[in-house]
């Protein structure tokens, strides 16, 4: 009798290029390309024709060992984007191959783009790696959240195998860097329980702002209610105005940057703070 090897699934290989711009006072989506398993709804106007809302749609569901995601998204002159995912986005475990992503966000001066994902679950297992590199021209304006859960805590798994790695670039056109940050991450890391690293949090997150607050501003954000348990904590850097949050679950940490960012939304980016309407559903 011949044995045949099991099949196997070649992975995915899937890239989004979107382009907004400023047309008669209404933001327009004016460029999307696609290939692969990755695109997005039609543009939502749930705030009027100024900020054009777009939902960012990964019909897989989870990204596997050996896929490789890149998306790459431009807002011109006076335009406004809000971006966002209908739910959490999977990084599986691989015996193997690693899974990556690009994401490439390009704001010209006086534009605003707000690129708000739902939270980054990454299975015990997985082997990861995700890049966000963000090109701010002058006076162009971000708010801007990463939130990434190690294993699933509700259902008692910790992130004990695989890696994650993580790098998070913000420049100006010319190359000159206003943020630069990379993460290691292993699975069963002593620094993941350490105090000096995630003290034995799973959940991470960054929410980035671009501009920046008085000291009295500073303090009311510290003081802003939370949840038990978290911890959070604000810098003020030339530019950007940074949050950074640990938790047990996703959800406290998530509560908390939107009504960080709904607080500072008015000031900073110059709209009221509307919440898109599928963070509820």
């Amino acid at each position: 009798m011949q044995m045949h090897p099991p099949p196997t699934l070649a992975p995915w290989r899937a890239a989004l290029q979107l382009g907004f711009e400023q047309q008669a006072g209404r933001t327009v989506m004016r460029r999307l390309e696609q290939y692969g398993p990755l695109t997005v709804q039609k543009p939502l106007y749930p705030e009027g024709g100024t900020v054009c809302h777009a939902i960012v749609l990964h019909p897989p569901g989870g990204i596997a060992g050996g896929d490789m995601l890149q998306q790459d998204i431009t807002v011109g002159s006076g335009a406004h984007a809000l971006l966002t995912t209908p739910g959490a986005a999977k990084w599986y475990g691989s015996i193997g191959p690693e899974a990556s992503q690009v994401i490439q966000l390009r704001v010209a001066t006086g534009g605003t783009l707000e690129w708000l994902p739902q939270e980054t679950i990454v299975y015990d297992g997985a082997r990861a790696r995700s890049q966000l590199q963000i090109e701010l021209a002058e006076g162009a304006r971000l708010a801007c959240w990463d939130l990434i859960c190690l294993g699933r805590p509700a259902a008692g798994e910790r992130f004990k195998r695989g890696s994650w790695r993580q790098t998070l670039r913000i420049q100006r056109p010319d190359g000159t860097p206003l943020l630069l940050e990379r993460a290691l991450l292993r699975g069963g890391d002593p620094l993941l329980d350490a105090p000096v690293g995630l003290a034995g949090q799973p959940v991470m997150g960054t929410l980035l702002l671009s501009g920046q607050v008085d000291a009295d501003t500073l303090a009311l954000l510290r003081a802003l209610p939370s949840a038990p348990g978290l911890r959070l904590g604000w810098t003020q850097l030339d530019g950007l105005l940074v949050l950074r949050g640990l938790a047990a679950r996703a959800e406290p940490l998530r509560a908390a940057f939107t009504q960080a960012w709904q607080t500072l939304r008015p000031t900073l980016l110059g709209a009221p703070a509307i919440v898109p309407r599928i963070w509820q559903t």
